[in-house]
């Protein structure tokens, strides 16, 4: 089944539910005191935010078929107050994505692109589990 024709919240609550029995990814224990970026006030309170956000990662692989970094950062981003001036678009945390994907990779879900476009990419390994996630989602 298609990941894209599965409604994305109930997709990404599996998923992170399947990558958390899975074992391959590993909550640091940093993550509950870091916020996510800076337009943010507070860390992350929900204790599955690290295998939640793992799962919306994978999820935007599978959907752009490749992607970097810097493109998630601002997808994660958001609008940051900045007091009496006026407010600006802040990327988000470099270093929790660049985590995510090491552990992809070290799961074999994920690869380096070595096409034009630098970035990740999902494996065959990689979009099987997916979409066997999306076969269970209904």
């Amino acid at each position: 089944m298609d990941v894209r024709s599965v409604n994305p919240e109930k997709y990404n609550n599996s998923l992170a539910g399947a990558l958390k029995n899975a074992g391959n990814f590993n909550k640091p224990e940093w993550i509950d005191f870091v916020k996510t970026s800076s337009h943010k006030a507070r860390p992350n309170v929900d204790a599955d935010f690290w295998y939640k956000r793992a799962a919306s990662v994978l999820r935007q692989i599978y959907v752009n078929r490749v992607v970097g970094v810097q493109r998630l950062r601002t997808r994660y981003g958001g609008r940051k107050d900045n007091g009496v001036k006026p407010a600006t678009f802040v990327k988000g945390s470099g270093n929790i994505i660049r985590k995510i994907l090491q552990q992809a990779d070290v799961a074999g879900l994920t690869e380096k692109s070595i096409g034009v476009r630098k970035g990740r990419q999902l494996t065959q390994k990689g979009k099987e589990f997916l979409e066997k996630v999306a076969g269970e989602t209904k």
